[in-house]
C-alpha cells in the first residue's frame, strides 16, 4: 500500500496567502482608483462623437436658388470634390444663400480639413460671380457646441425685465466652470432707433448727415488736463459726454441760424428699443426670453445639472 501523498498547488494562490497584508493594500488601492474614476469618468446623454465637418457659406443677395445653384454652389462643389478624405458633401441653394456640407471621415484632423477647403474656395474665386458682397465663409462645426439644457424665463414681466433677469442669471451660469457659454435668445440686443421725418427734414434744409454729425459731436468723453497742487498731487479732469437717457438725445442741437435753434426732437423721434428681432421663444403664447448653456467640451454632464 502507497502511503505517498502528492500535494498540487497554484503558485499565484500560494504567494496571495502568504502575503495577506499586500493583497489587502493593493485591493484597496484597485478600489480606490477605480471609484475615483467612476465619479469622474464624462457622462453624455448623447456621446460625443468627432465627425470632421466644414460648412462654406456664400451670400449673394437679388439672385434665386436656381441662380445661386448655378452660378455659385456648383462651381464650389466640383472644387472641393477634388479633397482627398471627403465622406460625404451635401448642399442647400437657397434664395441669397447657398451652403455646402463637407463631411470628412472620422481619422482626418479637423484642422487640416479646414485648410483643405478654404485652398479649394481660394483656387475657384475666379470662376464665381464678380459682385458677390464678400468671399464664402469656411468654417467648421462644432457638435459639442450644441446647447444641454434650456432655461425659459416667461411671466407678467416686460420684456425689459426678463432681459435683466436672463442677464443676471448668464452671469452666475457662466461662472460655473463646466460651462462654456450661455446664448439668450427671444429678445435682441438693445438699440437707440431715430426716427427721422422726412418732410421735416426738408422743411428745416437739413440732411441725414447733419443729424448723424450732430450726434456724433455729442456723445463723447474726452479728458479735459489736470489740476496740478502745490503737494505735487495732480488730479485728472474728464469731461463725461455721452448719453445716458434718450431725452438727452432728442435735446441735441442740430442747427442754429438766424436765432432759430432746430432740435434733433424737431425732426425725428428717439426710441429706446430693441434690434430687429432674429429668434423668437413663445411658451402658452407669451413672450419668453430663453438661455440655452452650452458646456466645455469633455466635462461632465452631471456637473453642469445635477439630477435630484
Amino acid at each position: 500500500m502507497n502511503n505517498n501523498k502528492v500535494f498540487r498547488e497554484f503558485k499565484p494562490t500560494t504567494i496571495a496567502l502568504r502575503n495577506k497584508n499586500t493583497i489587502f493594500l493593493l485591493t484597496f488601492i484597485i478600489a480606490l482608483f477605480g471609484t475615483l474614476s467612476y465619479r469622474t469618468l464624462p457622462k453624455e446623454l448623447f456621446p460625443e462623437v468627432e465627425i470632421p465637418t466644414v460648412l462654406v457659406k456664400t451670400i449673394y443677395p437679388g439672385n434665386a436658388p436656381a441662380d445661386m445653384e448655378n452660378l455659385v454652389t456648383r462651381p464650389l462643389e466640383n472644387e472641393i470634390h477634388t479633397i482627398t478624405g471627403i465622406r460625404e458633401l451635401r448642399s442647400t441653394s437657397s434664395q441669397d444663400n447657398s451652403d455646402i456640407f463637407v463631411e470628412f471621415e472620422t481619422g482626418v484632423n479637423i484642422k487640416d480639413a479646414l485648410q483643405d477647403v478654404k485652398d479649394a474656395v481660394d483656387r475657384v474665386k475666379g470662376d464665381l460671380p464678380g459682385d458677390l458682397p464678400s468671399d464664402p465663409m469656411v468654417f467648421d462645426i462644432d457638435f459639442s457646441e450644441f446647447p444641454i439644457i434650456n432655461i425659459n424665463l416667461s411671466g407678467e414681466f416686460s420684456i425689459n425685465e426678463l432681459k435683466r433677469f436672463a442677464d443676471i442669471l448668464q452671469e452666475e451660469i457662466e461662472n460655473i466652470s463646466e460651462v462654456s457659454k450661455v446664448e439668450i435668445t427671444g429678445i435682441e440686443e438693445r438699440e437707440i432707433q431715430i426716427n427721422v421725418h422726412p418732410l421735416k427734414l426738408e422743411l428745416y434744409e437739413l440732411s441725414f448727415d447733419d443729424i448723424s454729425n450732430a450726434i456724433s459731436a455729442e456723445n463723447i468723453s474726452m479728458a479735459g488736463g489736470t489740476l496740478r497742487f502745490s503737494d505735487s498731487t495732480r488730479w485728472f479732469v474728464r469731461t463725461i459726454g455721452e448719453f445716458t437717457d434718450t431725452r438727452q438725445i432728442a435735446d441735441i442741437i442740430i442747427k442754429y441760424e438766424d436765432q432759430q435753434i432746430v432740435y434733433l426732437r424737431d425732426v425725428a423721434e428717439v426710441i429706446d428699443s430693441y434690434a430687429d428681432a432674429t429668434s423668437y421663444a413663445r411658451l402658452d403664447d407669451q413672450p419668453v426670453v430663453s438661455l440655452q448653456v452650452v458646456k466645455n467640451s469633455g466635462d461632465n454632464l452631471l456637473s453642469v445639472c445635477p439630477v435630484g
